[in-house]
């Protein structure tokens, strides 16, 4: 339970699953990290315009360059919070947060052009739907993984 509790507040803010670990130097690094990536690439104004519906505008606001980090710090400060708490003991269980970066970078990049079913999610919508096919593939990569390392040392 302590570790779910930690992953949901660094889903809540990256960083403060770090600090309830009393991991205090990763933790100012991460909300460091957080304000200085959401300040830069506009983010919270591209959430409260992609909110609203508009779309476009969200993705004029937006500077891909600073918002490409911010994946990674996402994922990996929940993986972290999680694993220092005690969670992610199995095999391979960060695999479905690496993943979950990877789409949601890949989505992120894509999400000037792509639509789906002719709908245009934008630079919120789509990384937040990537995650879907990124735990899931992380989760089939994870359950290989352990089959074929078992297998190996049979």
């Amino acid at each position: 339970m302590k570790a779910i509790e930690r992953l949901l507040w660094s889903i809540a803010l990256p960083g403060l699953g770090q600090f309830l670990n009393q991991k205090y130097v990763k933790g100012i690094i991460c909300i460091i990290l957080e304000f200085l990536i959401n300040i830069q690439s506009h983010f919270n104004e591209a959430i409260h315009l992609s909110f609203l519906g508009r779309i476009e505008e969200a993705v004029q606001v937006i500077n891909y360059q600073w918002l490409m980090f911010y994946p990674c710090l996402y994922f990996f400060a929940m993986w972290d919070a999680y694993k220092d708490a005690g969670g992610g003991k199995s095999p391979y269980a960060f695999l479905p947060f690496v993943f979950c970066a990877y789409f949601v970078t890949v989505g992120l990049m894509y999400s000037t052009e792509l639509t789906i079913f002719g709908i245009f999610f934008g630079p919120i919508w789509l990384p937040m739907l990537s995650v879907i096919p990124g735990v899931i593939v992380g989760l089939i990569i994870r359950e290989l993984l352990i089959r074929i390392t078992k297998t190996d040392y049979k």
